[in-house]
């Protein structure tokens, strides 16, 4: 891929391509500023920023154009491969040396040929999957998951649900109350999931030791790269934990 600039920095940059690169079909006419890449991928990424977008290019995931006064200016097919990005962190979490191997594949014509995603609503962080919402009291958390208002204040009571200081649950409280009620069907008890919970802490409290070094920087670009290795191992001790389970029980059926 080849990137040339127009005579100064108020026009358009344009890309020269050789082969088109995917998403096929769509413009690769280096035109969007910055800011008007961020006011297109907001709606569905309200956290993303210009300190994401450079990490993501220094990962080179994107390479937008330059201007002769050294402005990055972004084509309408770096949109959609900067949301395919995003899309597949905040939904499927998959590292992105993982999502760089997946946009060559797609580069080189392989692939399932699906179409550009679809915009849908992320949560606050704009990353990670989830509820968008949050509750207000254990009433309206039991009401929406559609589970009693007991089984809600038991989640309570034995630490598996906790609400902040101001008493609202976070938007995952909904899928732990769903989750425990179907554990609840087989005779597995709120008190029941105290260890449980105790063990995700601990898993939380190890991806904060990998991450409070970036933490500590106050470079934005450090922040970025900090949210998504957080997102990256956290993926990874999740699946760790998937697989003890899985040897787990293959050992109780052989």
């Amino acid at each position: 891929m080849i990137g040339q600039a127009g005579g100064d920095c108020d026009e358009p940059a344009v890309r020269l391509v050789a082969e088109e690169t995917w998403p096929r079909g769509i413009s690769h006419e280096a035109s969007m500023r910055i800011s008007d890449v961020l006011g297109s991928l907001r709606l569905e990424f309200p956290a993303v920023s210009h300190s994401k977008l450079r990490f993501l290019e220094e990962q080179g995931l994107v390479e937008p154009v330059r201007t002769p006064a050294g402005y990055r200016q972004y084509s309408p097919a770096d949109v959609e491969r900067l949301r395919f990005v995003l899309i597949e962190q905040r939904d499927r979490y998959l590292p992105l040396k993982v999502i760089k191997e997946k946009l060559a594949a797609l580069d080189a014509g392989e692939g399932d040929g699906d179409p550009v995603p679809a915009p849908r609503l992320a949560t606050s962080d704009g990353e990670t999957a989830g509820p968008p919402s949050a509750h207000s009291s254990v009433a309206s958390l039991a009401d929406d998951a559609g589970v009693d208002v007991e089984l809600v204040q038991a989640l309570v009571d034995s630490g598996a649900l906790r609400p902040d200081a101001l008493g609202r649950f976070g938007g995952w409280s909904r899928e732990i109350a769903i989750l425990a009620a179907g554990l609840g069907e087989y005779g597995i008890e709120p008190r029941h999931l105290r260890s449980m919970r105790s063990a995700a802490d601990r898993q939380v409290s190890l991806v904060e030791q990998v991450v409070a070094p970036l933490r500590g920087i106050q470079a934005s670009s450090a922040r970025a790269r900090a949210s998504t290795t957080a997102a990256e191992v956290g993926e990874m001790c999740a699946n760790l934990h998937t697989a003890w389970v899985r040897q787990g029980l293959s050992d109780l059926t052989t």
